[in-house]
């Protein structure tokens, strides 16, 4: 049992009994497969591949790199050691209803607080801020994706994807005056 219990809001209450009713096999499983574009392992995989990837690349390119990795690296135990201070039951076990229409069950059931894809979107997605707007735009469409996929599957309440975006963007800003990622640097 954790520390804390949290309770969703009525406004989460009410978006998850929408999905509920109105959701339809086909978009489960398109949102299934989605969701792991935000996936711990995956995040943590493209990180560490790019990272090697950029060991023999210019002094910014190992700059960003080795931010990007150790914000992926924190931004994926975090979840877990959040998880086991709050728990939070999962909308999903609250909707029985849903699983008529196609929501799959998610993970263990009193792990809804914070959603730790949006924690990885919501870290990225700061980092992203550095791209230029055409490459930045994109990122946080995908973003927004990713995240919506979690919401639409039920595995989280709307708040905490919410909290999971704020605290991944605040993990990323605070690493970047250790990283230095995101300085000018002149030429």
């Amino acid at each position: 049992m954790a520390l804390f219990r949290i309770r969703p809001t009525r406004a989460d209450i009410e978006i998850a009994e929408r999905i509920a009713d109105h959701t339809r096999p086909e978009i489960e499983q398109i949102a299934e497969i989605l969701t792991w574009g935000a996936d711990e392992h995956v995040i943590c995989a493209l990180a560490a591949g790019w990272w090697l990837y950029c060991r023999h690349r210019g002094a910014q390119e190992r700059t960003n790199s080795n931010h990007v990795l150790l914000t992926t690296v924190a931004i994926t135990l975090l979840p877990h050691l959040l998880k086991s201070i709050f728990d939070q039951r999962r909308p999903d076990r609250e909707m029985v209803r849903a699983h008529l229409h196609g929501v799959p069950f998610s993970g263990k059931p009193l792990d809804a607080f914070p959603s730790g894809h949006a924690i990885h979107v919501g870290a990225l997605a700061s980092a992203a801020a550095e791209l230029p707007p055409a490459k930045r735009n994109l990122a946080w469409s995908i973003g927004a994706g990713l995240v919506l996929t979690r919401i639409v599957l039920l595995a989280h309440w709307t708040s905490d994807v919410i909290a999971g975006l704020a605290i991944g963007a605040a993990v990323e800003r605070l690493l970047r005056r250790w990283t230095g990622f995101g300085l000018s640097r002149p030429e």
